[in-house]
């Protein structure tokens, strides 16, 4: 503790004895109830420092955490797949004063998240091949040594402690090889590390699950990989755990699941569906089109939205817990880069991604073959046709798109081939000729929905994993408005630069056909009486703060995006600033080197670590 903060509290101490005394308190004092933390009316982020590795485009800085005692931030660098441990005593200045490594754990591994409790660093570690079981290390925080390690799930993705410190879980995402040829099983693993120099690992998994996949998909969970069971499918990437560590919370995100944990019997207790948001709805537009150069947010009829969540939070409101989620979406897109996969062989890969214009072509989508047809879309039909009924708004007609296959409508939106289009009871597609009429002889699918990647938003949900609250299109919104600034000096206006890339200057729009400023970390931190999210933007950039005290009607306090340069053509330099926010931290007052609440922010793209401060309003 600082001298500082000794002298105050003493003086608090003192004056809260005197306070008694003078109210008549009897022969003597008592013991004094520590000042409870105000609570702040708001506040407004402001980057007072930040550590730069000059390692541009390859993940050298995305998960933080940080440990009080020492002072330390714990900084993930996927670019020399080490942990990046910086001093933040002074936090306006952090230095780098270490690394953790895995090379002595695993050969040829990779660290992929941190976490720290109690002076413990914990760390998960990706084999190579990352279809193999992976490690999780422990380290003490002060000196960096080496306690012990442990053998987990295949990729560990994700890590983090129960609040209590006694146990870590892991989100074991195993994604399959590139060409999906190998698809391990996801997993979380539940370590228990009262002595932390002999862990002791439980599976909980999702082998019970196998054989359900029906009932499952009938549910609205995406079960889809090829030839993929349950629990090969099943890809667990971020964990939110309970006050009383009694449950975690896996978001599924390919699977647009949630995975809900007992920690105690280290069983899956249930996977439920996070459902669709519609994007034909007052309140839930979108820009679908990055052809027009401007923010064109309206509502599409018989367009959903895969929630597809990233991060995962968790927050105690009103005595019931409240989830949290950061709604980035995520193809599965595997083999992409292999000639072979789009000249046919679908044993290379499996790419789900495919663009409105090409799927709803009147002339069918062999155009495309050689260039972006998943082979196994090809194989399933020779076309796709859009539903009148749903989509005669944009003029879509029998057997003809219309207009809706424009690039100003929903030609240039990605979605995704694998659902939407009728089936019959048996689960196969039902067949339509290129007139648009039902054909058993057909060779055109006939979609009366088109499902688009993440939902441009975050959502509160509670514990059984039922929809409380979404942002719907208001980032959108916020960003194509006047109250929208840019710059840590917040002198960039956000319209010019609307759905802006994060590996590219003067990108205006450039993602609104994919998953627009894709909303991707998040994490929660309490003030006083008020509990804050705080969202990192991975595309457009920076963090957004909303007060989510009240769960059912959370309201915008800030945003800042310390991006600096926004119309060079190469923003591969420091002077560019902050780019694709991945993982966050909050350090409470308490906790923090200067006293005052901070936010540690991972930047992937520009490999800088962010130190923005909460300047407080009372």
């Amino acid at each position: 503790m600082q001298v500082r903060s000794i002298v105050q509290a003493f003086s608090i101490s003192v004056l809260s004895a005197a306070a008694l005394v003078a109210c008549g308190g009897g022969g003597g004092v008592g013991p004094v109830k520590p000042a409870e933390e105000a609570t702040p009316v708001s506040f407004t982020l402001e980057k007072i420092g930040g550590f730069e590795t000059g390692v541009f485009g390859k993940s050298a800085a995305e998960i933080p955490a940080y440990d009080a005692a020492s002072r330390r931030a714990f900084v993930v660098n996927a670019q020399s797949g080490k942990v990046d441990v910086l001093d933040l005593s002074d936090p306006a200045k952090p230095k780098k004063v270490g690394e953790l490594a895995s090379a002595a754990v695993l050969a040829d591994s990779e660290i992929n998240s941190v976490a720290v409790h109690g002076g413990i660093v914990a760390v998960a570690i990706q084999a190579q091949p990352k279809t193999e079981g992976g490690r999780v290390a422990f380290f003490r925080a002060s000196d960096l040594t080496l306690l012990s390690h442990v053998a987990v799930g295949a990729q560990p993705d994700m890590i983090t402690f129960t609040p209590d410190g006694r146990r870590v879980l892991t989100a074991n995402e195993a994604e399959p090889s590139n060409d999906y040829q190998t698809d391990p099983e996801g997993s979380v693993s539940i370590i228990h590390i009262d002595n932390v120099r002999n862990p002791v690992v439980r599976t909980a998994d999702f082998t019970a699950y196998n054989g359900r996949e029906d009932e499952l998909r009938a549910k609205g969970i995406r079960i889809f990989g090829p030839g993929a069971n349950a629990a090969s499918d099943f890809e667990p990437e971020y964990i939110a755990v309970s006050a009383d560590g009694k449950t975690a919370w896996a978001t599924l995100q390919e699977n647009n699941a949630l995975a809900i944990i007992d920690i105690d019997a280290a069983k899956v207790r249930d996977v439920v569906p996070f459902g669709y948001k519609d994007h034909g709805a007052e309140g839930k537009g979108l820009d679908a089109s990055d052809a027009d150069l401007k923010a064109d947010i309206r509502t599409w009829p018989g367009v959903l939205g895969m929630y597809l969540p990233d991060a995962i939070a968790s927050y105690s409101a009103g005595g019931k817990t409240y989830l949290v989620t950061a709604n980035e979406g995520d193809a599965r897109a595997w083999g992409e880069d292999d000639d072979a996969y789009w000249t046919g062989d679908a044993g290379k890969g499996f790419v789900e991604e495919f663009r409105v214009k090409h799927l709803i072509n009147a002339k069918g989508w062999s155009g495309r073959a050689g260039d972006d047809l998943p082979p196994q879309l090809n194989a399933l039909a020779k076309g796709g046709l859009l539903n009148p009924a749903v989509f005669g708004y944009c003029g879509a007609i029998a057997g003809n798109p219309g207009a809706c296959r424009d690039d100003g409508n929903l030609g240039r939106l990605t979605v995704t081939w694998i659902q939407g289009y009728q089936r019959g009871a048996d689960g196969k597609p039902v067949y339509y000729n290129a007139k648009g009429v039902q054909d058993p002889a057909g060779d055109r699918l006939m979609y009366d929905k088109l499902y688009a990647y993440g939902a441009r938003s975050f959502s509160i949900w509670n514990d059984k994993g039922e929809l409380v609250w979404d942002s719907g299109d208001a980032i959108e919104k916020f960003f194509a408005s006047d109250a929208c600034k840019l710059g840590a000096g917040r002198t960039v206006a956000c319209k010019d630069f609307f759905n802006s890339n994060h590996e590219a200057g003067s990108s205006m729009d450039n993602r609104s056909d994919n998953k627009g400023p894709e909303p991707e970390g998040v994490v929660v931190g309490k003030i006083g009486t008020k509990t804050f999210a705080f969202v990192g933007l991975e595309r457009m950039g920076g963090v957004l703060a909303y007060d989510i005290t009240n769960p059912s009607a959370p309201t915008f306090v800030d945003y800042l995006n310390t991006r600096e340069d926004w119309t060079t053509k190469d923003p591969s330099t420091v002077a560019a600033g902050d780019l694709g926010p991945e993982g966050l931290a909050f350090i409470p007052a308490k906790q923090s080197p200067n006293g005052k609440p901070l936010l540690l922010v991972g930047n992937e793209v520009s490999g800088s670590t962010t130190v923005m401060q909460l300047n407080l309003k009372y």
